[in-house]
């Protein structure tokens, strides 16, 4: 009997890692790649999903829709968007509105401060490579029928990349039509980048920069936030012939404003409903985002995220607050704009301090350590970094919101099935102890005692393996694959002091246990001479009966444990693989 107990201590490691890993493998169909098996359990407890914007709960499909400069207004039409690797059909100019040299040096200012490319393939159409936001400035560059000017007229040699802390990025280029004299560009977010201006452009020519001329540039900023566009400003400078190329960030002042672009990015279709879906599984949704506050509650509003009218919180905002401030910014608000990678692992910290299970996503280097942070970490697999995805637990191969939730759903199903095969196993192993057990004890009144008056065990050592081995390990791992038998997501997640083996749990352990017992005695007595019930049939046979009915409660015991809540008829055959098993 101890042989047969360590073999079910050595089995149970077992099928809870098969258990794990078919889940995994159901979640990597799901676009949802777990890296760690326990990180299935943990993202079924999720409570609180912290998300992106870009990309995640928006389509990531950037079209540059509007160029607002001091001359106005220009409206450019055409292509829906422009994904990496989309193509740009020809054809496609501007509609609306008068062209000003202003807007051709914001398309061209924001073209050259980017890394994307417009290549045209064999068959005339154009293909986008590289990042969407930034090859949104070409294609409008294209609908306007400019011509690119980076490698044209402009030959780039240096470059300051974007980082979320700076929120813009520099290229140094050499003007081949002003005799190779050398200019800054830079694009990054209108706020930031407006408090190094001190000139705007104006028509050919250019003008200072004045108080009523800087709020009409943040009221352009405000108008096209409110129309839920992303903002992205373009400022630039002539080098002088004195100036040392090498002096840093001082080149990065005294800029001329040259517009702001307004970029539409719808958001997804499925991310309103997959939100829906997380406020009924007791989960709360938090955007965080560097985006204008503006467009960020805009965005948040159409997803129903927040009700209309609700304010979202900037990282200038959050660094004024002290500790206990920040726990009460994170406890009521569900957008956060204008944020910096550190504010992200602070709201982690402190949604973990309130006692919640934080999925917190990311694609660039400086998210790695909220991702490290959080109880699981997201990367993007398709604009996620190397560094992001490395520090997470989970990566999603197509970066949508709506492939949390269902993970979120799946590990959820993981963690009943893995309650499932506990229930069974335990339960089955009540069984056999108490059959044995009682058998032993009430010996005399079953008719279990020989001539000499020993006791006669109820079942044989064979027998008991044969249930320990075949019985109860193919059932218990078909349970992996059972489907939810259960509205997993219309209930709360599970809270971090609860157990895996609860009261209830124990207690239907130890009833079925003994309902279990007592057929398996019963039967034997009925077969057997003398005892409660008797019987005229010899041991051997008395034992077979008994272990027929045991092998057989046990496997209606299968059936049985899959829900707490439901007969053993429920969704009778949903799982073939148990039926097989």
């Amino acid at each position: 009997r101890v042989a047969g107990r360590g073999r079910r201590a050595q089995g149970l490691p077992a099928i809870l890692s098969m258990v794990l890993a078919i889940g995994v493998q159901r979640m990597a169909r799901r676009q949802a790649i777990v890296k760690h098996l326990s990180s299935v359990e943990t993202l079924g407890s999720a409570s609180v999903i912290c998300t992106d914007k870009t990309g995640t709960l928006t389509r990531s499909e950037m079209t540059l829709q509007r160029g607002m400069t001091a001359s106005g207004s220009t409206h450019i039409t055409g292509v829906g968007y422009a994904p990496t690797g989309a193509v740009l059909h020809q054809g496609q100019t501007l509609t609306e509105g008068d062209v000003h040299s202003e807007h051709t040096a914001l398309l061209s200012g924001g073209s050259l401060a980017g890394n994307a490319d417009l290549r045209q393939t064999t068959e005339g159409l154009w293909e986008i490579q590289g990042d969407p936001t930034e090859a949104a400035f070409l294609v409008a560059e294209h609908k306007l029928g400019a011509q690119a000017q980076r490698g044209a007229r402009f030959e780039r040699f240096d470059e300051v990349p974007f980082t979320s802390d700076r929120k813009m990025m520099s290229v140094l280029a050499r003007d081949r039509e002003q005799g190779n004299t050398s200019v800054l560009v830079r694009k990054g977010a209108p706020d930031v980048l407006l408090a190094r201006c001190t000139h705007v452009r104006v028509g050919d020519s250019v003008e200072p920069l004045t108080p009523e001329r800087r709020a009409q540039a943040l009221a352009h900023v405000e108008e096209l936030s409110q129309a839920a566009l992303r903002t992205l400003a373009v400022a630039y400078r002539p080098i002088a012939a004195d100036e040392d190329l090498r002096s840093g960030h001082a080149l990065e002042e005294k800029l001329i404003f040259a517009g702001t672009a307004g970029i539409i990015d719808p958001p997804r279709e499925e991310a309103a409903d997959a939100i829906q879906k997380a406020r009924r599984a007791g989960m709360r949704v938090i955007m965080i985002t560097g985006d204008h506050p503006r467009t960020a509650e805009r965005i948040a509003t159409d997803l129903g995220l927040v009700e209309p009218g609700a304010r979202a919180l900037t990282g200038v905002e959050l660094d004024a607050l002290d500790d206990a401030g920040w726990a009460e910014a994170v406890r009521t608000t569900s957008v956060f704009a204008r944020v910096a990678p550190a504010h992200k692992l602070r709201i982690v910290d402190a949604l973990q301090a309130q006692g919640h299970i934080v999925a917190m996503t990311g694609d660039g280097v400086n998210d790695a350590p909220a991702l490290k942070a959080a109880d699981i970490g997201i990367a993007m697999g398709i604009t996620g970094t190397e560094v992001s995805k490395e520090a997470a637990k989970m990566i999603l191969a197509d970066d949508n919101f709506a492939t949390i939730v269902e993970a979120v759903r799946e590990g959820r199903g993981i963690f009943d099935n893995i309650r499932k095969f506990l229930r069974y196993l335990l339960s089955s192993n009540m069984g056999e102890v108490l059959t044995v057990f009682l058998g032993v004890v009430a010996a005399q009144w079953l008719g279990l005692l020989d001539e000499g008056h020993g006791v006669i065990l109820p079942l044989l050592a064979t027998q008991l393996l044969w249930v320990n081995l075949i019985t109860d390990s193919g059932p218990a791992l078909a349970m992996g694959m059972d489907p939810p038998t259960d509205d997993v997501m219309a209930r709360p997640p599970r809270h971090l002091s609860d157990r895996v083996i609860d009261l209830r749990m124990w207690m239907d352990v130890m009833l079925n246990g003994l309902v279990i017992a007592a057929c398996t005695l019963l039967t034997l007595d009925w077969f057997l001479p003398g005892g409660l019930i008797e019987g005229h049939h010899s041991l051997d046979l008395a034992r077979t009966a008994a272990f027929t009915v045991l092998v057989f409660a046990q496997l209606f015991n299968a059936f049985s444990a899959r829900s707490d809540t439901h007969s053993a008829f429920h969704q009778l055959f949903v799982n073939p693989w148990l039926w097989g098993a």
